[in-house]
């Protein structure tokens, strides 16, 4: 993925089937793929400041309100209860990270600790792959159960199904991310040596487009401190309602490329 056209192009084959969407009308996720990323690069001490920043704000906004009653983990709550999952025990990302601040956030690598971040401070569910390691592009489903997951149970690699029904991210070569937002698979995790990445930033009513563009700003802001050729893309996909009511993929609207490596 050395080139903008070709970030563009991986973007542009994304979508979210018509189903998901007559879960959630109000759906819309933020797809961002970044090459250029220099394996392991920090600036200075950027991404540490950016993880105490979040933890601050989350720690402040959770002394007035109890974390299940922010609005936007209300609303991923509820799509959850939709799909038939238990949000006590499968918590979306958003949740289960506000929930860590108390005791600081988790040091992963870079750009799972930059992302983190930036989900916290922005109240938004986001993911992270590796975009070299992706079959195909990106879709978001209602999985059949038979579709193929790896992740790690009791410390031993492991294969999983989805759930009948359960909302998933997919590539070619199986179920990318569980439950819309839960749980990601071992196979596109970003790594030490990722150089080229691919982000889904989630948003229900709660967030305005207006809100989702400035987090995706702030995201693309921070990784282009983490290279010094860093080329970003974005693709906005949300849903329309057709006259028999069903959701579909709305017409992409992809951001010109650009770098952001300049901006702080």
């Amino acid at each position: 993925m050395g080139e903008i056209g070709r970030l563009d192009e991986f973007l542009a084959g994304g979508w979210v089937a018509a189903d998901v969407f007559g879960l959630r009308p109000d759906y819309r996720a933020m797809l961002v793929a970044v090459d250029g990323l220099v394996p392991g690069r920090r600036s200075d001490d950027a991404s540490g400041a950016l993880t105490l920043a979040a933890q601050d704000a989350a720690r402040a906004a959770l002394a007035q309100t109890a974390v299940e009653e922010i609005p936007h983990v209300a609303q991923w709550r509820a799509a959850y209860r939709e799909f038939g999952a238990k949000p006590q025990r499968t918590r979306n990302s958003l949740e289960a990270l506000l929930r860590r601040t108390a005791s600081g956030l988790p040091r992963v690598n870079p750009l799972t600790d930059l992302y983190n971040a930036v989900s916290v401070l922005h109240r938004i569910p986001i993911g992270g792959e590796d975009l070299n390691r992706y079959v195909g592009a990106p879709r978001l489903v209602r999985a059949t159960g038979r579709e193929v997951f790896d992740t790690v149970a009791g410390g031993a690699d492991v294969v999983e199904n989805p759930e009948p029904g359960e909302v998933v991210w997919c590539d070619e070569a199986g179920v990318t991310c569980r439950r819309w937002n839960w749980r990601q698979g071992r196979r596109t995790q970003l790594r030490e040596d990722t150089t080229a990445a691919f982000f889904i930033l989630d948003a229900l009513g709660a967030v305005t487009d207006e809100a989702l563009h400035l987090a995706a700003d702030d995201l693309l802001a921070q990784l282009g401190r983490l290279g010094p050729d860093v080329r970003v893309a974005r693709r906005l996909l949300a849903a329309e309602t057709s006259a028999d009511g069903f959701g579909t993929v709305a017409a992409p609207r992809v951001d010109p490329a650009k770098d952001d490596r300049d901006r702080s």
